[in-house]
């Protein structure tokens, strides 16, 4: 549905000079980088006593991702596998066969969709290719770039109820009981997709997968991870970094994925209730110690003002960071605790 791209720190800078010095005693610092996952770029930072020990274990997690990746597609199929393209192609037809990862995703999906108020709702997809197939034409003919259709939106919007994504779990099987329903869990794939690899990877990881941030734990050292909080104004500046040890750092912004029509920027994240891309923010920033509900908080909290938000947090015991329409900054009680600069 979204995502901006979080910038990863070293201690003392960007990537580039990332590995310890030669001099340094102990493992070093290596960083692997992968183009391959969730059309996005994957950076995976940790420590190792080779370069060569490192990329092993960075491949180990690439393609660990690369299965959820293969599993929430709802683009591309793939051999031998039955994944969110194929439920959506067998809407209002029959029930699919998918792997178990899929159904543990589905669930979560349905208590985000409470958790909320139906802000966060997978089962959108119909409204989303809307928008996504008028992106597409206007990144193509940029003189072409026009709206969906209001009629249309309206029309796709009768297609999205939760309770029509049938879940059997004896069964093993999803059914879309509406065959004009589609899915699109882009709002939540890639933050639940590194929550599930990074509970069983080595502590001491910092792992982002399209800025879906997630460290394992600190360094051998026992120093705090940094990470960047990028400017949604998109210059090179930060609009902090923080010190993280655990857990994940999850932002959504309206400056990644957009297009201009008569000078006005649309961009990506779409709200439910107006079909429109939401008016509130620039950008929200999460912090939380699971990334999959990290994912879903940023989502939901650029679609509501900054009271309803701040309920939401107290529910969940998350952080935010509030970057408002004009350039202003906002933090929810505890957030600043882990600013850095």
């Amino acid at each position: 549905m979204r995502r901006t791209l979080i910038a990863l720190l070293c201690a003392l800078g960007l990537f580039t000079g990332c590995a310890a010095p030669a001099a340094s005693q102990g493992p070093k610092q290596y960083q692997a980088t992968f183009l391959t996952l969730f059309d996005t770029v994957t950076t995976i930072l940790g420590y190792a006593e080779s370069e060569e020990a490192f990329q092993e274990q960075a491949q180990a997690l690439h393609d660990e991702l690369l299965e959820y990746h293969q599993l929430f597609d709802i683009y591309n199929e793939y051999d031998g596998v039955s994944n969110l393209k194929t439920v959506n192609d067998q809407a209002g037809i029959a029930p699919v066969k998918v792997d178990s990862r899929i159904l543990e995703l589905l669930k979560d999906c349905k208590e985000y969709y409470t958790l909320t108020g139906g802000k966060v709702n997978v089962a959108m997809g119909s409204v989303l290719a809307l928008w996504h197939d008028a992106r597409e034409q206007a990144v193509t003919y940029p003189d072409q770039a026009a709206l969906p259709e209001e009629q249309a939106l309206l029309d796709a919007s009768q297609h999205c109820d939760m309770d029509n994504v049938i879940l059997d779990e004896a069964a093993g099987t999803v059914f879309l009981a509406d065959p004009q329903m589609r899915l699109d869990v882009g709002a939540v794939a890639k933050g639940w997709s590194v929550e599930q690899v990074c509970k069983s990877a080595p502590e001491g990881l910092l792992v982002s997968v399209g800025g879906n941030v997630c460290a394992t734990g600190p360094k051998p050292s026992g120093a705090d991870w940094v990470v960047g909080i990028q400017s949604p104004d998109g210059d090179e500046a930060y609009l902090h970094t923080l010190n993280i040890t655990n857990g994940s750092v999850v932002t959504s912004g309206d400056y990644q994925r957009y297009y201009l029509v008569d000078g006005v920027r649309y961009h990506h994240i779409i709200d439910p209730d107006t079909r429109m891309p939401a008016g509130y923010w620039r950008a929200v920033t999460i912090i939380c110690p699971d990334s999959g509900l990290a994912d879903c908080l940023s989502t939901a909290l650029f679609l509501m003002d900054q009271e309803q938000g701040q309920a939401l947090l107290d529910q969940t015991g998350a952080l935010a960071l509030w970057v408002g329409l004009d350039g202003s900054i906002t933090y929810s009680p505890g957030f600043q605790d882990y600013i850095r600069t």
